[in-house]
């Protein structure tokens, strides 16, 4: 398969993306031809730089590049020749199977609902990010990509949500849930509510391609056995943004508090390992990429700070959702659905 990578796309590019690439394609054979899209000077002088082999990858130049504090749809239409557009255009004309990008997420999502556009029964796309909880892997969706969304198209995401969990985590039949203020059915303000009805109703008919379990909160994400959590993008980015900011203030105060005493560094010494599993398991390098899910074509979107580790295993779960035929089976899933 081919791969196109938004190569300038990132706080960290294009050493990162550069670095990653070269990893992933020494990884992951499955990758005919990774695509390298910025500008061919940075480029290739990175590739030099780190001994990336060109058999595999090739670069295509594009001049300009979606900074982060800019508006993704506004800049993609002024920017054209951007890194992101153009990557996106590789798989819109097939020359591609995916689009990987580390940069302004807006663009992403706004360059791949516009130049491919969205799969057969889709009205809009949602982001599923990786959550690590107490049971394994629970994404959360949407993630940023639609904050205006109506309850049709959580349902949607419902059974898309249900395909990636199926098809590339193995979760033979996932575990749905809906965020609410409350567990209780009548918890939640109207549009919770309306949602609510849907997935219930599809869940006691039958239909249900999933296991709704009903209105969860907050703190499920990491304590409840769930492979996928619903909620409009507005609320999706915050719950998303607000549990990396406490990560990543939890670990600063760890490291302040072990520093205090040279009991406590030398206790910080001996438990060495278990901290280095702990942020293996909840660090987003390690997780890679959260797809853009009912978008023809695959899109990857990963973190803004990504290092090389994680545009590697962002590349991966590009590999893994193209091999995996997502696009097809939710297709298949919600033709199904939608069948008298």
């Amino acid at each position: 398969m081919n791969i196109a990578l938004d190569a300038m796309g990132g706080d960290n590019a294009p050493f990162a993306t550069i670095k990653g690439a070269r990893n992933a394609l020494k990884l992951y054979p499955e990758i005919s031809r990774l695509f390298l899209v910025g500008d061919s000077a940075a480029l290739q002088s990175e590739m030099d730089k780190y001994k990336l082999d060109d058999s595999r990858a090739t670069i295509i130049h594009a001049p300009d590049v979606v900074e982060m504090h800019e508006s993704g749809a506004k800049a993609l239409r002024r920017k054209k020749n951007s890194s992101i557009s153009i990557a996106t255009d590789l798989v819109k004309s097939g020359d591609a199977a995916a689009v990987v990008s580390a940069g302004n997420t807006g663009a992403a999502v706004a360059a791949a609902t516009v130049k491919l556009r969205t799969l057969n029964g889709v009205e809009r796309a949602g982001i599923a990010t990786a959550m690590p909880n107490e049971y394994g892997i629970c994404n959360l969706l949407d993630a940023g990509a639609n904050p205006e969304a109506k309850p049709s198209h959580l349902v949607t995401y419902a059974i898309m949500g249900a395909v990636y969990a199926r098809q590339v985590l193995g979760v033979e039949k996932p575990n749905i849930g809906l965020m609410s203020n409350g567990e209780e059915d009548e918890k939640g303000t109207t549009f919770t509510k309306e949602t609510f009805a849907l997935l219930n109703h599809m869940h006691n008919t039958g239909r249900a391609p999933f296991n709704f379990v009903g209105n969860v909160e907050g703190h499920d994400l990491f304590a409840s056995k769930l492979d996928v959590v619903l909620t409009d993008g507005f609320t999706g980015n915050i719950v998303l943004k607000s549990c990396e900011a406490t990560a990543k203030a939890m670990s600063k105060w760890l490291k302040l508090e072990f520093k205090r005493s040279p009991f406590r560094i030398m206790g910080a010494a001996i438990a060495r390992g278990a901290f280095k599993a702990v942020k293996k398991r909840s660090s987003y390098e390690y997780v890679g990429g959260s797809p853009l899910l009912g978008v023809k074509g695959t899109c990857i979107i990963a973190h803004g700070s990504s290092s090389p580790l994680a545009i590697q295993n962002a590349i991966r779960v590009a590999v893994e959702s193209v091999s995996q035929e997502v696009n097809p089976h939710i297709e298949e899933a919600l033709l199904e659905i939608n069948r008298p």
